[in-house]
């Protein structure tokens, strides 16, 4: 009996404990784009101070990096936008993307204006 309580237990401990893969909460209903894929940056930013993401939605941004945004969040003030950040050498690192703050950022070269409201979908806060 002890032998298929510890059996149990190990396998227990061995299931995965991370939120990749899993459906998380939507932030928005709403995005503005510059085309209706988002397929194509609005800005590039600049981080202004670090963020450490509270879950998989999001991405970690260190002081300085920049950060290409190709969505903002509608429903909630812009508070939330969607982008892409690279090391400060490229292919140092791959690109990683997800939502962040956009109090953490500053808008530094304008490129495409985000005129284009487009609906989320429950993919764009799938974690992976």
């Amino acid at each position: 009996m002890d032998c298929k309580l510890w059996l149990a237990f190990s396998v227990w401990l061995l299931l995965p404990t991370s939120e990749a893969g899993r459906q998380m909460p939507k932030l928005s209903e709403k995005k503005l784009c510059a085309d209706s894929e988002c397929s194509h940056p609005i800005l590039i930013a600049r981080a202004v101070q670090d963020y450490y993401p509270g879950d998989c939605r999001f991405i970690p941004i260190r002081q300085g990096q920049l950060i290409y945004v190709y969505a903002m969040l509608r429903d909630r003030g812009n508070l939330f936008w969607a982008g892409s950040v690279q090391d400060s050498y490229y292919g140092q690192q791959e690109a990683r993307i997800g939502h962040f703050p956009s109090s953490v950022v500053e808008e530094t070269h304008p490129l495409m204006p985000a005129s284009t409201e487009v609906e989320t979908t429950n993919w764009d806060f799938h974690c992976n």
